[in-house]
């Protein structure tokens, strides 16, 4: 994932910069994957991590990119939990992603990460300081783009919630902020306690329609 060091083309470029000037380099063609994660550079993995988390981030489902987008997301955390270097399959690094919505999505997520980016620092560095614990902290981003993996998407905040654990998270380790990093922790306890509540529904109205059907 690169994430524990912010290497690439320019390393003192913020990151909202840099999904800028990539919006405005495929403005107006098709871009595959393999392009982005070539163009991004030594930070690919966390960048396109967050790239295909932020469409999520928001009440409003998109139907039918939660799985693959979530399938990504996956790959790239567990290369970095493994300890190697980023990977896709082909066929996902051949996936063309439109112009209009590409760029849409990279303008969202750059006025959104200027946001959070004069917010983040480093700071506890108990929870950023070794590459053991940042592999752990991978564990929980993967976990998040699990649940994204799933077809929920007509059940509201079952995307939004996993992909703020994945933006959240993933941001907070490219920037060695422990705060943001515990604040992905927490929203995941509270993904996992929502994901939880709507299982038990289901199954006690499963339960209650078996009973009525059975007489």
């Amino acid at each position: 994932m690169n994430l524990p060091l912010p290497t690439g083309p320019d390393p003192l470029r913020k990151l909202s910069e840099e999904l800028h000037a990539l919006a405005e380099e495929f403005r107006e063609r098709k871009v595959t994957l393999q392009e982005v994660m070539v163009t991004l550079g030594g930070r690919a993995s966390g960048l396109m991590i967050v790239i295909l988390a932020l469409p999520f981030c928001s009440p409003i489902s998109i139907p039918g990119l939660s799985v693959p987008f979530g399938a990504v997301i996956f790959v790239l955390g567990a290369c970095f939990v493994a300890g190697r270097p980023p990977w896709l399959p082909q066929r996902l690094l051949a996936v063309e992603l439109p112009p209009k919505f590409f760029r849409a999505v990279l303008e969202g997520a750059s006025k959104f990460i200027g946001w959070i980016e004069r917010r983040l620092h480093p700071r506890w560095a108990w929870l950023t300081g070794s590459t053991a614990i940042m592999r752990v902290h991978g564990l929980v981003i993967c976990a998040g783009a699990g649940l994204l993996l799933l077809p929920l998407g007509g059940i509201p905040f079952t995307n939004m919630l996993p992909a703020l654990v994945v933006v959240v998270g993933t941001l907070g380790m490219m920037e060695r902020d422990g705060v943001a990093v515990a604040g992905a922790y927490g929203l995941f306890v509270a993904t996992m306690v929502y994901f939880a509540t709507f299982a038990g529904v289901v199954i006690e109205l499963w339960e209650k329609l078996t009973q009525w059907i059975a007489g």
